[in-house]
């Protein structure tokens, strides 16, 4: 039987494959930033790709895996062998 400390805390990025990690996601947004300003020499069209690029980030570098851990939790708790299954 398992020991509870033994235990690790589940991460989301261990079900993603290598392009979807954090660091291609930030390699990715800081790449898409710099490739504007190269492309276009455009303050405002630089500042709305990364801008757009920012609100991209932050929900799959802080939201989704702030969601995923409560889901995992939820689930958790409503299959534990104390508690009886939910309905």
């Amino acid at each position: 039987m398992p020991n509870e400390t033994d235990k690790q805390p589940l991460s989301v990025w261990d079900y993603k494959p290598w392009w979807c990690q954090p660091w291609s996601i930030l390699l990715t947004g800081i790449s898409i930033g710099v490739g504007s300003w190269v492309m276009f020499h455009q303050r405002w069209l630089t500042g709305l790709a990364i801008m757009l690029v920012l609100v991209w980030m932050s929900y799959f570098l802080l939201v989704y895996p702030k969601l995923f851990r409560q889901m995992y939790e939820n689930n958790e708790l409503s299959t534990s062998p104390d508690r009886p299954p939910s309905i």
